[in-house]
């Protein structure tokens, strides 16, 4: 039945063979390719270029053409007055089902002249729009490689956990064997044997069970990479901390971060929205220019042809001289806005730093912890090998080997733990002030 039951654990825990290796520059490289979410604020940067045109911003002439051909059938009745050897007289038209066919035809355009700058304000805006388009494309570059940066060494943690197990499993073995050897001298009891096997099995269960958290965690991580979730990868690296990041360098690097760019970004485009909003209290002037054709013509009436055509040319202009004063509560509106998107931009920069000094804080803790944690594991495994070997001659109760390998199990736990929190501290530093990068 034990072998059974080995063997089972050790088939669900055998990679398949269809298993691909996954580094994390691949999985970098893979999430910004396949992210949704990147290729939705590429869109809207691709409209950003789209409306930053003279054409958009109302500056470039607009051609029009037009044409129109209406034919009908009328029936007429006129009364025509007519001199005639200096007599008025009259004549009468009366037409059942007379055609008619009326054609008009033109080609025109028109140019803006001015409207107090709005076009000039106009363009800025656009510009401002794809530059803040462009910085949240870089914004989002930063959250996709920490997601999968910080995802990637969650799977590498719980495999650590893993081969903790693994080596209190051999532990638990060699208890075991140690227990059956003395029971065969008449040294140890069956209460000793059964304890040390039950302590066998809890471990392999407890693997098992850490496999599914293994297992759950690159999915996680698969679908951040857009990926089949039921794609089989495996993952063979080990968490190193960049122990140079320094607090000073992180609080001066968030004024250049997409984020905050962005956000000023913001308050220029507003400040830019208010002088268009000034504009329209200005004159409008537009020439206007075309050439036009018109023909009328009917079987019947008082005019059987009537053609026009020619050119036409003009000015035209929009003083705005009182509407509610409407135009005037529009800039102070936007006034407004642009206040609103300065505080909005410094409540950005205190929440980064608040942000960027806890996760310091909890960097340098954890760094701090990390040399007591790898001494202490170090002593607890010397430590588990003194009591094993002491429990070999019976100097040590089964109840000590088994402290003894908690207290192992929970420096390497801790070890674990501190490793991840360090690093998942420093990518969360680098993505604040956007110095996250694609890996080579």
């Amino acid at each position: 039945m034990n072998r059974l039951f080995y063997v089972i654990v050790f088939l669900a825990c055998t990679v398949p063979m269809s298993a691909q290796v996954l580094t994390l520059p691949e999985a970098i490289n893979i999430a910004l390719r396949n992210s949704l979410d990147m290729q939705l604020v590429k869109n809207n940067l691709q409209i950003s270029n789209l409306n930053n045109s003279p054409g958009i911003a109302g500056g470039l002439p607009v051609v029009t053409a037009t044409g129109s051909d209406n034919e009908q059938t009328v029936d007429i009745n006129q009364n025509v007055s007519q001199k005639i050897s200096g007599r008025d007289s009259s004549y009468h038209i009366q037409r059942k089902g007379a055609v008619s066919n009326q054609l008009s035809a033109g080609v025109g355009g028109n140019l803006l002249l001015y409207n107090g700058l709005r076009v000039v304000a106009t363009r800025q805006r656009l510009a401002e729009l794809e530059k803040q388009s462009r910085e949240y494309v870089a914004s989002q570059i930063q959250t996709v490689i920490a997601g999968v940066m910080t995802s990637y060494y969650d799977v590498v943690r719980q495999q650590g956990y893993i081969r903790t197990i693994d080596q209190s499993i051999d532990v638990a073995k060699q208890k075991l064997e140690i227990i059956k050897a003395q029971q065969n001298v008449g040294l140890a009891n069956n209460a000793d044997l059964f304890q040390a096997q039950l302590d066998l099995n809890n471990l392999l269960q407890i693997k098992q069970s850490q496999q599914l958290v293994i297992e759950q965690s690159k999915t996680s991580l698969l679908s951040l990479l857009t990926l089949r979730p039921e794609s089989s990868v495996v993952i063979s690296d080990t968490i190193i901390v960049d122990r140079s990041v320094v607090l000073g360098n992180v609080l001066d690097s968030l004024h250049s971060s997409p984020d905050f760019l962005a956000a000023a970004g913001q308050v220029r485009i507003n400040q830019i929205i208010e002088k268009e909003t000034a504009a329209q209290r200005y004159p409008t002037v537009r020439v206007s220019a075309g050439y036009n054709y018109t023909r009328n013509q009917a079987t019947a009436g008082q005019i059987l042809l009537n053609q026009q055509n020619g050119p036409f040319a003009g000015f035209n202009f929009i003083i705005p001289i009182y509407n509610g004063s409407v135009y005037k509560r529009q800039q102070q509106i936007a006034g407004v806005n642009t206040r609103n998107a300065g505080l909005q931009e410094k409540m950005l920069l205190r929440d980064n730093q608040a942000n960027a000094v806890r996760t310091y804080q909890a960097y340098t803790s954890a760094l701090l912890q990390l040399e007591t944690a790898q001494k202490n594991v170090a002593l607890a495994r010397q430590l588990l090998d003194l009591v094993l070997q002491r429990f070999q001659y019976r100097q040590n109760t089964i109840v000590e080997v088994t402290i003894a390998e908690q207290s192992f199990e929970t420096a390497a736990y801790s070890l674990i733990n501190l490793s991840y929190a360090a690093k998942a501290a420093e990518v969360e530093l680098n993505r604040l002030t956007g110095r996250l990068t694609p890996l080579p």
